[in-house]
């Protein structure tokens, strides 16, 4: 199951819904707290937080509307991580938090992870019981696919969105500066200071990066970029235009190999057999721990290290589910242009 996280729309198929544990019966009492009024609009229309009342209108068109900002929030792990870089905790997350030896995953960024309540670990994961413990106020998570809540396990869905109404966050069908926005309007919403010094300085080193990586495409447009993750089985090939992150890096100018795609339209599947199919000069790999890292592929893939960019030691990290405040973006488009502007030719 190291693959699961490798691939994104589809993991939803990959993958059933496992390690679902204790519905208690205060589910029965509970309504259904979302109110939705169709409409898509952003920034201005979100209530600040404040003695009074809040509302957010998130990124399906679905405005929650609360007596006040919400304290007890409970957040997709990365989306969590993003709130802590502007100053707003949560209480619970659910999704990628902590690897061997309670230590943080990738996805955790900064948080104390030690701090946080956490509801799930992996993929089809999600205790009812301790939720509703926490009495959140709202749910927090990214969104891969229309109306569908990333982490969010499908099966018990219901029954958890009657405890507490949920705002989702496009983390595909847009670009990172969107992206980016979003999460930032939504820790403005909840009490997060944007003209901060640390934020304004944060996204400052971040629009100096886009340039630098704009400035490094333009000057090696031959320079082809394969944007990969590895399972034991497979290797999968993204196409760019599908995730925020790299649909955004395309548009400054990088040059990206374009797969041919599955059904769900996120990447390719390729045998290790055939992981040559598409050459490149330089690779970015997926850095997920749920993923097989270069150094585990030197040792059990062959066929790995023939890889022109692997034999030139052209190969770098991918953050596959970036974090989405401008501290955690900003080294991600810095560390793409550092490998862009070394790289040398050597795919055909």
């Amino acid at each position: 199951m190291r693959h699961a996280r490798a691939s994104h729309l589809s993991r939803r198929g990959l993958l059933t819904a496992t390690g679902v544990v204790g519905i208690g019966a205060l589910l029965a009492a509970c309504g259904d707290v979302d109110a939705k009024d169709g409409k898509g609009a952003v920034g201005a229309k979100n209530a600040p937080a404040g003695s009074g009342p809040w509302s957010f209108e998130d990124d399906r068109g679905t405005t929650v509307k609360l007596d006040a900002a919400p304290q007890n929030i409970v957040a997709f792990t990365g989306t969590a991580a993003a709130l802590h870089d502007y100053g707003i905790a949560v209480k619970g997350v659910f999704g990628p938090t902590t690897v061997g030896g309670g230590k943080p995953d990738v996805q955790a960024g900064d948080m104390d992870v030690t701090k946080v309540e956490i509801l799930g670990n992996e993929w089809g994961q999600f205790n009812i019981e301790q939720y509703a413990a926490l009495t959140p106020d709202v749910l927090i998570t990214d969104m891969w696919a229309k109306d569908e809540l990333w982490y969010v396990p499908e099966e018990p869905k219901k029954k958890i969105l009657k405890l507490a109404p949920s705002v989702a966050l496009w983390a595909a069908e847009t670009s990172m500066p969107s992206a980016l926005q979003r999460r930032a309007d939504l820790a403005a919403s909840l009490g997060a200071d944007l003209k901060a010094k640390k934020v304004t300085d944060a996204k400052a080193r971040f629009e100096k990066a886009a340039e630098r990586l704009r400035q490094a495409a333009k000057a090696n447009p031959d320079i082809k970029v394969l944007i990969g993750s590895g399972s034991d089985d497979l290797l999968y090939v993204s196409v760019p235009k599908m995730s925020a992150d790299t649909r955004y890096f395309q548009e400054l100018g990088v040059n990206f190999v374009e797969p041919k795609a599955n059904a769900q339209g996120f990447f390719e599947e390729l045998s290790w057999e055939n992981a040559d199919m598409y050459e490149a000069d330089v690779i970015m790999m997926d850095n997920r721990t749920s993923a097989l890292q270069p150094a585990d592929l030197d040792k059990a893939k062959p066929t790995w290290k023939k890889l022109p960019a692997v034999k030139a030691g052209q190969v770098t990290p991918r953050t596959t589910e970036p974090i989405y405040s401008y501290a955690k973006c900003a080294p991600i488009l810095e560390e793409l242009a550092e490998a862009i502007e070394n790289a040398k030719k050597v795919a055909k």
